[in-house]
């Protein structure tokens, strides 16, 4: 990939991470950390480049899209072929005609293969919409955060949602490295950007004895929600970690997911517990 392609993407990662901060913060001072990260590397850029990126992400959160099957992911734009091979090529960076979004090429990338809804479907409410039974883990037998990913990523593709849990979990631990994605509560919300195919798809494993998240212990983890995030659903993600961080606030939630034993249970608990918070 083409470094300055590379360095914009990065860009754009720690400018949405610094929004999830916001939503979930931590103690340590970490936006200010982002925050001058981010403006270290916005200014490492070519003026032409910096100034159309500035642009562009005082419109919306997302800059940057991945082509898929040929189209822009967050327009759906049908691209000219000779436009996807310069992206391919990656000689320059380009643009999308519609929507004029930085486009890139991604490199390996995990698909969505889920059964996608018939238009004539009753449209699902809450958390069904991105989410099920099947996905549902009440007993994580993980002992590192490592593990516990690999068992949700590796049950989103027995299930079929993904095509590779090992892309999908490479992909959530290089999120990881930036910023850990343990937050307040016995809670760990790690997470993949940038599965195209398809929609949201949220998977919930449960850990009776608790995961030591990070080095920096917070305390342990209990409830772990994993995430595979299609680019044009970036910010819908933040509304939903929003809800699930305003439902698991309360002890009273906590203990009543914690409390199910069965995929159906928890599954029919995490529906009634989100009800109010995630629309």
């Amino acid at each position: 990939m083409h470094p300055l392609v590379n360095h914009l993407i990065q860009l754009q990662e720690l400018a949405l991470i610094r929004d999830e901060q916001k939503i979930a913060p931590r103690k340590g001072g970490h936006l200010q950390q982002l925050n001058e990260s981010i403006s270290r590397m916005t200014q490492q850029l070519p003026p032409s480049v910096r100034e159309q990126f500035i642009k562009l992400h005082k419109k919306d959160l997302v800059v940057m899209s991945p082509v898929n099957d040929g189209m822009c992911a967050i327009c759906n734009m049908k691209l000219p072929i000779s436009l996807v091979q310069a992206v391919r090529m990656a000689k320059a960076v380009h643009s999308c005609p519609n929507c004029a979004r930085l486009l890139y090429y991604p490199q390996s990338a995990p698909k969505w293969v889920g059964i996608k809804p018939r238009r004539t479907a009753p449209r699902k409410a809450g958390i069904s919409r991105f989410s099920s039974e099947t996905l549902m883990i009440p007993r994580l037998e993980a002992k590192t955060k490592e593990q516990a990913i690999r068992e949700l990523t590796d049950k989103m593709e027995r299930e079929g949602f993904v095509d590779s849990s090992s892309k999908l979990l490479e992909m959530a631990l290089r999120r990881e490295v930036i910023l850990s994605t343990g937050v307040d509560h016995g809670l760990a919300i790690p997470h993949a950007r940038g599965v195209e195919g398809g929609g949201l798809t949220l998977a919930c494993g449960l850990h009776r004895k608790g995961i030591d998240w990070e080095s920096q212990s917070r305390g342990l983890t209990r409830i772990v929600f994993f995430m595979a995030i299609p680019t044009a659903a970036s910010a819908f993600y933040l509304r939903l970690l929003a809800g699930l961080m305003e439902s698991f606030m309360h002890a009273e939630t906590r203990k009543a997911l914690l409390a199910a034993k069965e995929p159906e249970v928890m599954w029919k608990t995490l529906c009634k517990v989100t009800r109010a918070t995630i629309k």
